[in-house]
Order: C-alpha cells, then sequence, then structure tokens
C-alpha cells in the first residue's frame, strides 16, 4: 500500500542525511589551525593508537575496544590545555610528549611506547580531532 508522504518528508531526510554525513566526515576537517599537525595523518594515527594498544590504558574515542582506566580518557583531548596536567598542549610538546613522556615529566606512568617519528606526528594528528 503507497503512503503519501509529506511535502516536507523529502527536504526533512536530506536534511538528516547531510547532518549525519557531516558528523562523519567533520572530526578530521574541524581541527584548529594552531593544532595542525604538519606531515601527520589522521588515519594512520588512529591505526598506530590501534595497533600500539593505547586502548589498554586509556579511553579513546574513535578506537574499538580502547576503554582502559589507567590514564586519563582522550575524549577532548584538542580542548585540553595541558597533557599530563603540566605541559602546553601544542602539537610540538605532543609529539616530544609521545616519543618519551618520562623525559618530560619523571615518574610519569606514561611509558614510551617506541612510536616511530612518522608515527608521533600521526598520533597527535588524530588525537587532536578528539573534540
Amino acid at each position: 500500500m503507497d503512503h503519501p508522504l509529506s511535502p516536507l518528508a523529502a527536504p526533512a531526510a536530506m536534511l538528516v542525511a547531510l547532518s549525519c554525513l557531516a558528523l562523519l566526515t567533520g572530526c578530521e576537517s574541524e581541527v584548529p589551525d594552531h593544532l595542525m599537525v604538519p606531515g601527520g595523518d589522521v588515519r594512520a594515527g588512529r591505526e598506530a593508537i590501534r595497533d600500539y594498544g593505547c586502548g589498554a590504558c586509556h579511553v579513546i574515542p574513535g578506537i574499538r575496544g580502547a576503554r582502559g582506566a589507567v590514564g586519563p580518557p582522550l575524549e577532548g583531548f584538542s580542548h585540553r590545555a595541558y597533557i599530563a596536567g603540566q605541559i602546553p598542549n601544542r602539537p610540538e610538546e605532543l609529539i616530544q610528549w609521545l616519543a618519551d613522556p618520562p623525559a618530560m615529566i619523571p615518574g610519569t606512568a606514561m611509558p614510551g611506547v617506541g612510536l616511530t617519528p612518522q608515527q608521533k606526528r600521526d598520533v597527535a594528528a588524530y588525537l587532536y580531532t578528539l573534540r
């Protein structure tokens, strides 16, 4: 049986579809200029985070199974003023932090995990998509 659609149904459906598309694609394009990581690849960063098991210690949006409770959750990372509560949250500092956390904050529980220089840039690029 055919059901007549209201004249507003098609435009409303299009608006819903466009809104969903914006939500699915928006996180990678909404990084503020001052948090852009030159040479960083968001997708490769997501893969590195998954491959290195960062979710064993952190809750990380967009990473399946990342529900750790040892380190802080990383939701909203791009809005934080500090990394680990002490280091200004800027791309170069984040890359240094990812290279060797104990060198920056002695006694931290965050280990250096052996990321390559490119992986550090990629992970930083991904973290800055977390709004």
